[in-house]
């Protein structure tokens, strides 16, 4: 049996990088995927096909994850159409970095709206049905400077450190159902943001890095995959630094 066979779990923002990886560990280790994503585009459906092709149940769906009442709306699609829902990622996220003296109010509502007020949504909509299943995992994606902090970033800083905080209360408040929250607090992760940094930057990041590299996402997805399993049925309330030990 697979270790997440029979399960059914939701990521948000899963059209491409992290949350694509993760989306597909879950499907490789048998579950069946809902995915949200801005709009349906073709890296979209390409991600459904890949899915597809593991053989499991899987939907994209189109959500604007800041949007409180367009979240329920989606959740609500989602238990008609998988029954239930195990695992949720809140892997939904954006930057617009700039140092606080010339950040714009816009810029500072714009990243905390995507990155902490829609995992506030997500979880809000979803934490009804696990607690009638009386079990669920949620998974919190949160960053190394959620914890540290960065320069040029205190609006994502902020955002990342909030979805610590939520974790945590989500814990505590709904342990009693059998509900668990943790976080992922990755650091320098190869995506295609970070592709578009020249070699010189790529290399003075690896050099800061103990382990000499930049993580994959597939390595996050490997922690979202334990976390999401029942290996880790007695862990909630953690942040796990997928890292490489830059932030230990």
């Amino acid at each position: 049996m697979k270790l997440l066979e029979g399960k059914v779990a939701l990521v948000t923002g899963a059209g491409r990088g992290i949350g694509k990886a993760i989306a597909l560990r879950y499907a490789e280790a048998g579950a069946d995927v809902a995915f949200t994503d801005l709009v349906i585009n073709e890296a979209v459906e390409e991600t459904v096909k890949e899915i597809e092709a593991l053989g499991v149940k899987v939907k994209a769906y189109a959500s604007n994850a800041a949007i409180f009442d367009e979240t329920h709306d989606v959740v609500k699609q989602i238990v008609e159409d998988f029954g239930r829902i195990d695992i949720l990622v809140n892997n939904a996220g954006i930057t617009k970095d700039g140092l606080m003296m010339r950040m714009s109010e816009a810029q500072w509502d714009a990243v905390i709206n995507v990155n902490l007020k829609s995992a506030f949504n997500f979880i809000h909509a979803v934490v009804p049905v696990m607690a009638k299943q009386r079990s669920g995992s949620i998974i919190n994606m949160s960053s190394v400077v959620g914890v540290s902090g960065n320069a040029g970033q205190c609006n994502y800083s902020a955002s990342k450190a909030g979805m610590i905080g939520l974790a945590k209360s989500i814990a505590k408040e709904m342990g009693p159902r059998g509900i668990r929250a943790n976080c992922i607090a990755p650091g320098f992760i190869i995506t295609e943001m970070t592709n578009q940094l020249s070699q010189e930057i790529k290399d003075q990041w690896a050099a800061q890095i103990p382990l000499r590299r930049g993580g994959t996402p597939e390595d996050v997805a490997n922690v979202a995959l334990f976390l999401a399993s029942d290996l880790s049925s007695y862990v909630s309330g953690q942040v796990i630094h997928c890292c490489g030990a830059m932030n230990c």
